[in-house]
């Protein structure tokens, strides 16, 4: 059992068939796993032109839209035994590139209005996001798990959307504030993760090492 107080509300803590029956009806109309990884992508572009446009509802649904299909090309692969090396690489690689396109979305929209809190708010999340998911491939190459932290890409995308179709509601202040939750709660990801490595490496440092 995980020692996690948050398992309950944290999307990667969801189950995982969810939506494994659209999945495999993608499949059977003959759509690969890789080729959902690329609607999944070109969905993330669409949503971060709504954003450019100020349109944060319709480009929420986007990010929702998007984040399911980031959850269909594995359930695809691994429901019809088509998983492979390039795949999941390809997977990874455009998870990353998809997030980056939609902060970079919001980023222009900002831009554009002279809101510089904002801006800076997405450079720092874009720098949390990035080390997030450098530190775990890192550890992976010393043969390290890392999959701790709150903040993984599930919760970013999930409080994304969230902030974006709460943003009218609310009167405009809705993604600030998840702005502001993305930029520290990334980082503190990703320093959960360097602790993490150092709690089952420092005993293996030798006396002067780095």
């Amino acid at each position: 059992m995980l020692n996690d107080p948050m398992r309950w509300v944290l999307p990667r803590y969801w189950p995982k068939h969810w939506f494994l029956p659209l999945a495999l009806a993608l499949g059977r109309v003959g759509l690969t796993p890789n080729a959902l990884t690329l609607i999944g992508l070109g969905l993330s572009g669409a949503g971060a032109a709504l954003l450019a446009l100020g349109h944060f509802f319709l480009g929420g649904v986007m990010v929702l839209v998007s984040g399911v299909f980031d959850s269909l090309d594995g359930q695809l692969a691994r429901a019809t035994q088509q998983s492979s090396a390039f795949g999941a690489l390809l997977d990874s690689t455009l998870d990353r590139v998809s997030e980056a396109v939609l902060l970079f979305g919001l980023l222009v929209y900002y831009s554009g209005h002279q809101a510089q809190t904002e801006v800076l708010l997405i450079n720092a999340t874009l720098v949390g996001s990035v080390m997030v998911s450098y530190v775990k491939a890192r550890a992976e190459g010393l043969g390290l798990r890392c999959d701790v932290g709150w903040f993984q890409r599930p919760e970013r995308v999930v409080l994304l959307a969230v902030g974006l179709l709460a943003n009218y509601p609310t009167g405009g202040w809705a993604t600030p504030v998840v702005l502001w939750l993305l930029a520290v709660l990334t980082n503190v990801t990703a320093a959960q993760r360097v602790w993490h490595v150092w709690r089952h490496t420092h005993h293996d440092q030798p006396p002067g090492g780095r």
